[in-house]
């Protein structure tokens, strides 16, 4: 039994529809927060078990007769380490053999606000539990473009704290098949990788390929923090929001996110997509 949690997310919902094409459902459990937001998955015969990650009884139960953990990571803004630390013990509690756990790419030692501290602590913490792990540093995602430039083609210009940075962007359906893979698979026992895409981005890049896509020119400029800051608060995000998206440009900036790797590519047995097939889909549906 495979169980996977923040099953109605994204990146886990995705994870289980992967699972499904070549695992039996009565074969996959779904950890819910909300049954009622599951019943998609209850219909194809997932087994949908509720418990939250502060509810340290329910994890115990609901990890009974699971072989493999997938923990999808928490979001910023709550208490991940202590999230991150229930599910693990729980999953020992229980008897589960081996946990995967979703981190972030690091490809620099930046440490990125909400995320990398946490991510360190809960990886230190699985690797000390006994348990077997396998560590998945997931790359920034094409869809998340969308929170730092907007979901819209821009008029003439880009303006995202990036410098020259690139991001080796990953499309978070591959990244849900390549995880189905190392979970259905052997051979990943105490190991780490790192999943991204197959080539790196700069923001250059992206404005580049929206100007020929677009018909007219738009170019990039790397804004400084304070200002890209105030353009996502007066759009209407909080000011801890619109930080958090300022620090992936950071992030960026100092290479954490350029690094390439190729394990997407060969678990998929494919190019993953690449920036303009994903910018051609997204920002331009209709063409």
């Amino acid at each position: 039994m495979i169980l996977v949690t923040g099953a109605t997310g994204g990146l886990g919902h995705e994870t289980i529809d992967c699972l499904i094409t070549t695992t039996p459902a009565a074969q996959i459990a779904a950890l819910v927060r909300d049954v009622s937001k599951a019943t998609d998955l209850v219909q194809r015969g997932v087994d949908v078990r509720q418990a939250d990650y502060l509810d340290y009884p329910a994890l115990v139960q609901a990890f009974r007769g699971v072989e493999k953990v997938l923990l999808v990571s928490t979001v910023a803004f709550t208490d991940r380490v202590r999230q991150h630390r229930n599910v693990i013990d729980a999953a020992k509690e229980a008897g589960v053999k081996h946990l995967f756990y979703t981190s972030i790419q690091r490809s620099t030692d930046f440490v990125l606000p909400e995320v990398t501290e946490s991510d360190l602590a809960t990886e230190a913490y699985l690797k000390a539990s006994g348990l077997v792990y396998t560590i998945l540093k997931n790359g920034y995602y094409f869809e998340g473009l969308a929170y730092l430039i907007g979901s819209e083609v821009p008029e003439a210009e880009i303006r995202f704290p990036a410098g020259e940075g690139r991001i080796a962007f990953v499309k978070r359906t591959e990244l849900a098949a390549a995880t189905a893979a190392l979970l259905t698979s052997e051979g990943h026992d105490n190991q780490e990788y790192t999943l991204t895409g197959s080539e790196a981005y700069s923001f250059h890049d992206v404005a580049r390929e929206l100007s020929d896509l677009a018909g007219r020119p738009i170019t990039y400029h790397s804004s400084e923090l304070a200002p890209y800051i105030a353009q996502k608060v007066a759009a209407g995000f909080p000011e801890a929001v619109a930080n958090f998206f300022a620090q992936w440009g950071a992030a960026t900036q100092h290479g954490m996110l350029a690094g390439t790797h190729d394990t997407v590519e060969r678990l998929l047995g494919n190019k993953p997509t690449s920036l303009r097939e994903y910018l051609k889909k997204a920002y331009f549906p209709g063409n």
